[in-house]
């Protein structure tokens, strides 16, 4: 990867670079947890979410994520109804990475005003959302915080996001440890940027242009039919921040040669024009028209692709996985060789 700190996002206000050493140093203090029991952690640090065992056979997993500073982009055009679906997705989508089947979402709004009304918009996309996705928001929490809750414009600041809880038989999640030189992977078409890099975004196209508040896409019910096939799914991954880089988080000993992208949305060639970046790092900070890949052994391919198609037209075959353990190619971005920084936790 290059040199980050000089990168279209760095001068935007956001430094993926120090990000990675940040969670690298909090994990550190949160992996020596001292409970007095053995710890019921079934995987790592640094995939999507993680599973606790529940008793030998069955795991309950885990994901936490916000919607970030696309509440900005609904503040702003005072659109609130879409940002919930966003907050559903962002969370539904990591779970099902490692297998499971998400079942709730616990949600969590901070406001620096409690409003009725925009209270109603942001709950009418929580259950958009969680109906796409077949989840129960059975609680959540409301926090008034006007010293810390700042509005654009305000007083009409909100902050949003979720904590997701999903099951999965111990013995079949996936962690990408399936894996091998010349799997295929899929790639499921995006609906635009989504829930990462909106810093970026806004400062190429402006905060009130409403390409932005698209609403993430939900993967999960497309996904868990092909979990449910004959298919032997090797690997999930949901593509958000440092794009296709994402596929990095996987468990596997293995590089990935993107030689087929998805179609480009014509969002991510206005953000590169006005923005002023780097094909190269486009990729780096955004979907780029692809927001979920599944690795499936390659004469399984056609018949996963025909499964995910059904709800995610454009479904294809996108690369191929190599030996480059480690790397993601991308020659059509002129980008041989990035390396993640895998900021998850």
């Amino acid at each position: 990867m290059g040199d980050v700190s000089e990168s279209a996002y760095a001068r935007a206000g956001v430094d993926q670079s120090g990000a990675g050493t940040a969670v690298g140093a909090l994990v550190a203090i949160l992996a020596g947890i001292q409970t007095g029991r053995p710890s019921r952690a079934a995987l790592a640090s640094g995939h999507y979410a993680n599973v606790l065992r529940l008793d030998d056979k069955r795991g309950l997993a885990l994901s936490c994520d916000g919607v970030g500073s696309k509440v900005i982009v609904a503040e702003r055009l005072g659109r609130l109804d879409t940002v919930g679906i966003d907050c559903i997705a962002m969370n539904v989508n990591d779970v099902i990475c490692v297998g499971a089947d998400p079942i709730a979402v616990l949600d969590y709004i901070a406001v620096e005003e409690a409003d009725p009304a925009a209270l109603e918009q942001i709950a009418r996309g929580l259950a958009a959302g969680a109906e796409d996705a077949g989840v129960e928001i059975p609680g959540g929490e409301l926090a008034i915080l006007p010293e810390l809750i700042r509005g654009h414009p305000s007083p009409h600041g909100f902050d949003l996001l979720g904590f997701c809880v999903g099951l999965v038989k111990l013995d079949e999640v996936i962690t990408g440890a399936a894996i091998q030189p010349g799997d295929a992977i899929i790639g499921l078409p995006s609906s635009g940027v989504h829930s990462n890099g909106l810093t970026l975004a806004r400062r190429a196209l402006g905060d009130e242009d409403a390409r932005l508040l698209e609403p993430t896409v939900i993967y999960v019910r497309a996904v868990r039919e092909l979990l449910e096939s004959d298919i032997g799914v090797r690997g999930l991954a949901h593509i958000t921040g440092e794009g296709l880089l994402n596929l990095l988080r996987l468990e596997a000993d293995v590089g990935y040669l993107i030689d087929r992208p998805l179609p480009v949305s014509p969002v991510f060639a206005d953000i590169a024009s006005r923005g002023s970046v780097e094909p190269a790092e486009m990729y780096e900070v955004f979907n780029m028209g692809c927001g979920f890949c599944c690795v499936v052994a390659p004469d399984q391919a056609g018949e996963a692709v025909s499964i995910l198609a059904r709800r995610h037209p454009g479904a294809a075959v996108i690369g191929r996985t190599t030996t480059a353990v480690g790397v993601v190619e991308l020659p059509h971005a002129g980008a041989a060789g990035l390396r993640g920084t895998r900021e998850g936790f």
